[in-house]
């Protein structure tokens, strides 16, 4: 398994970036942009339209143009609220690292400014994807996944009852496999070096942490063969609750068969049902 050392530095690395790019972000706040039409009836509606429909064309700098000149320079519109959230949209719908690190901005900018909004489930939600689209893999740094676990869960706290929380729970279990799927992996490789005791611990800190995780197949397995392979006799009793939690909870499974065998030895008769 590879552990990458630099991985460590990454949390700074993150804050650095993103306060560099928010004063990047401030400067061009600061500038004024002329692309209203002469004679131009409703300004903000039509800013707003145009915004809207550049982004749907994938067009974002266009769009950012338009929906930028809307919150900086009419405040009191009530196109606002949402062109702050387009805003948002178009740096997540962009998905490079650095424009996620904007996203956020502008959805906890939105959340600070209108907390009460109709649409504020919408930005705590796509503050949570902001950090869900930045997490690396398994054996990376996971903190952007620790990160949007976090909002996800102000989420569900705030917005119960919010139409998007089907949204939010599948969310919720990406962010959640992929911090578990990192320490099954380190399970794993105690399990592959035959470091037992390591292993033992790190699978039941799984389950302990996140009973729901997909692939908890392969933990109860791996754990089940862990205290199997020990060599307190004690080991072999507390590992058949695990092979028969297997092949309980899963019909479809690659380690269906291994754990059969196990349940059979160790309980000293057939190979076990389904």
């Amino acid at each position: 398994m590879a552990l990458d050392g630099s991985d460590e530095s990454m949390s700074g690395i993150r804050v650095v970036t993103t306060l560099a790019l928010l004063a990047v972000l401030a400067g061009g706040c600061a500038a004024k942009t002329a692309i209203l039409p002469a004679g131009t009836v409703d300004a903000d509606r039509f800013l707003f339209e145009r915004g809207t429909a550049a982004a749907k064309d994938r067009k974002w700098l266009n769009a950012r143009e338009y929906l930028r000149n809307i919150v900086d320079n009419y405040p009191q519109s009530s196109y606002r609220p949402d062109a702050k959230l387009a805003l948002g949209d178009t740096y997540i719908s962009e998905k490079s690292t650095e424009s996620l690190l904007l996203a956020a901005n502008e959805f906890r900018e939105f959340l600070t400014f209108y907390p009460t909004h109709a649409r504020a489930d919408y930005a705590q939600l796509q503050l949570a994807r902001s950090f869900t689209e930045q997490m690396l893999a398994p054996e990376r740094d996971q903190s952007a996944t620790k990160d949007a676990i976090k909002e996800i869960e102000i989420f569900l706290q705030r917005f119960p009852n919010s139409a998007l929380i089907s949204e939010a729970r599948s969310l919720e279990r990406t962010a959640r496999d992929r911090l578990s799927e990192a320490s099954y992996r380190v399970g794993f490789y105690y399990f592959r070096v035959r470091w037992y005791p390591g292993a033992i611990d790190r699978f039941k800190d799984v389950l302990a942490t996140d009973p729901g995780y997909s692939d908890r197949d392969a933990v109860y397995y791996h754990l089940a063969e862990s205290l199997y392979r020990t060599d307190r006799p004690e080991s072999k009793a507390e590992a058949l609750p695990y092979y028969e939690r297997l092949l309980r909870e899963f019909e479809k499974s690659e380690f269906l068969e291994m754990a059969q065998k196990r349940v059979a030895e160790l309980k000293g008769g057939a190979p076990a049902g389904r």
